[in-house]
């Protein structure tokens, strides 16, 4: 059994149909735009630590 109940070719067929309405584009674009987006959250948590230190 797959993810949340449903099979490997489910999964597969759900995957086929969004590439085709996005395109593999934009869908590329968006992936890029939302790990720079975690990286720069990351890098938000991280360095609001070393802010109040440097302020104390």
């Amino acid at each position: 059994m797959g993810f949340a109940g449903m099979s490997p070719w489910s999964l597969l067929l759900i995957l086929a149909i969004v590439v085709v309405i996005f395109g593999t584009k934009r869908l590329t674009s968006a992936g890029k735009d939302i790990g720079s987006a975690v990286k720069s959250f990351r890098e938000g948590l991280d360095g609001s630590n070393t802010d109040k230190e440097k302020r104390d």
